[in-house]
């Protein structure tokens, strides 16, 4: 049996609220990704440009579009864990954001739905045709 439109909006303003709650938990976020690279130098004669190549590394680099451009950083190894956890952070930020809109969506249909109950009843009780008066009492 479904649950009545004002008990299912009281559930899911209680789903947003514990969604809203794990937000306050998120802290510092960044978009982009860290990946460890292997590169060559400048140097000519380095074996890194050898054949087989052995290239100079590994190096910690962060890229992300900062308004519109692409963006790379070279990092030290705890700059590479600390934004490693604040991209993280912006994972799990973006993915209750997305169930809070998501709950969003169908607490709207579900207002819509009763709204438009409403109309449709408002509209049937004016327009009601009104009995007729008989013949006898004119």
């Amino acid at each position: 049996m479904p649950l009545a439109p004002d008990r299912q909006l009281a559930r899911l303003r209680a789903r947003c609220a514990k969604h809203a709650a794990e937000l306050a938990k998120v802290g510092f976020m960044l978009k982009g990704t860290v990946k460890q690279r292997m590169l060559p130098c400048g140097s000519p004669g380095c074996r890194c440009h050898g054949d087989p190549p052995q290239l100079h590394g590994p190096y910690w680099q962060w890229t992300s579009k900062v308004r519109g451009k692409t963006v790379s950083r070279m990092l030290r190894e705890h700059q590479a864990r600390r934004y490693q956890e604040w991209i993280a952070n912006w994972k799990r930020f973006d993915k209750i954001a997305e169930a809070m809109h998501e709950l969003s969506a169908r607490a709207d249909a579900l207002l819509r739905s009763q709204e438009q109950a409403t109309r449709t009843h408002e509209v049937r009780s004016r327009h009601r045709p009104q009995p007729r008066k008989s013949a006898a009492r004119r």
